[in-house]
């Protein structure tokens, strides 16, 4: 067991958001957290990183308890997560933003890691100089994709991929994901576009306002007709 929540429920000041969650993701495997918005999908995310900090419950990792570990203990021992809407430093080159991903390390396999990078997304070694912040939203994705990995991974944490991308685009990068995912690195994706996620995916998850209401392996998912009534409200 890599990852695990533990009957996790979490607060913004009164209003409870999580309730009684209980996931796990094991190494390697790719893990898909669906629900509609506001269901709680990005507070679960946060609150595995150490941005939230559950009022009942544990979060393990490798089986200890990192419950009240900061944030950056927690990439230091193998979490990287590409935040929705990318959140890029826009005034910086891509370069740049790339190399702010392996901060933490210790900077002996930096030349492997960036090559890796490009060889994943040959067009950022292609935009190296140009400010990220001019990049077409397909490519600042795939900055955020290369800075996550840039730290080595062994959880990557991936909040809506496919957000505000095109049809072919969103293909692509799932295309990326997948071979992401088959190098090694478990992944725990939250994502809205059940069909694409749930097609790569191990397993997955279903929320609905703060509360699990459906999981399984994914290609049961993919058949239920309780996803579709949990997700979809009929």
């Amino acid at each position: 067991m890599l990852l695990a929540l533990d009957d996790v429920t979490t607060y913004y000041g009164k209003m409870r958001i999580l309730e009684g969650i209980s996931i796990q993701v094991d190494t390697g495997e790719l893990v898909c957290l669906l629900g509609g918005n506001a269901s709680g999908k990005s507070t679960t995310l946060k609150t595995i990183l150490g941005l939230v900090r559950p009022r009942n419950g544990r979060v393990l990792l490798d089986a200890e308890d990192v419950t009240h570990r900061r944030v950056p203990e927690r990439i230091a021992r193998g979490m990287a997560i590409v935040p929705e809407n990318r959140r890029l430093f826009g005034y910086m080159t891509v370069q740049e933003n790339l190399e702010l991903g392996a901060v933490l390390r210790d900077g002996s396999t930096f030349k492997e890691d960036l090559e890796r990078v490009h060889s994943l997304f040959p067009r950022l070694y292609e935009r190296r100089e140009q400010l990220a912040g001019t990049m077409s939203g397909g490519e600042q994705q795939m900055v955020a994709m290369g800075r996550a990995l840039m730290s080595r991974p062994r959880l990557l944490l991936m909040d809506e991929p496919s957000m505000g991308l095109s049809p072919a685009l969103v293909q692509q990068n799932f295309t990326i994901i997948k071979e992401v995912h088959e190098s090694g690195v478990a992944i725990l994706m939250v994502e809205q576009n059940a069909t694409m996620a749930l097609s790569i995916a191990d397993r997955g998850y279903v929320l609905a306002t703060g509360s699990l209401v459906l999981e399984g392996p994914a290609g049961d998912l993919l058949q239920s007709e309780d996803l579709k009534r949990a997700y979809l409200g009929r």
